[in-house]
């Protein structure tokens, strides 16, 4: 395979179908399906249900919805995942994760608050009484 190839490939061998990169940016809302990369500057709000990779370059200020988020660079906003956030060592995040899988490296730096569950669940509350109810009704 051929270094190009490879950069376009990301860490689950998807092709990455779009890329942002260092010293470009962006203000807006940005929608897409697969996988995007960004290593410029992002303001406003991201949304998709593909792979979101935030290199170690990137600064996002922007609320974050996605299937999976990877990310070595820095986010301030909320961010919600599907599937999984990854945080590599050199991230930087502030804000709200929501997400049923976390994973955060040594070296990160994150302040902010964090829920954990599967995805839709608002409140470890609502979880609760989702399963009191599953439960009422095995009965």
């Amino acid at each position: 395979m051929r270094k190009d190839e490879k950069e376009r490939k990301d860490v689950a061998g998807n092709e990455i179908i779009a890329f942002l990169g260092k010293g470009a940016e962006f203000k807006g809302v940005i929608t897409y399906h697969g996988t995007v990369r960004i290593d410029g500057l992002v303001e406003g709000e991201i949304i998709t249900e593909g792979t979101l990779i935030v290199g170690d370059s990137a600064v996002i200020h922007a609320e974050i919805s996605a299937g999976t988020v990877i990310s070595g660079g820095k986010i301030s906003g909320n961010v919600t995942a599907l599937e999984k956030i990854q945080l590599l060592p050199s991230a930087v995040l502030e804000g709200s994760i929501k997400a049923p899988l976390l994973v955060i490296d040594e070296g990160v730096r994150f302040n902010g608050s964090c829920q954990m569950g599967p995805p839709g669940a608002s409140s470890s509350h609502r979880g609760m009484e989702r399963e009191a109810a599953a439960l009422q009704e095995a009965r």
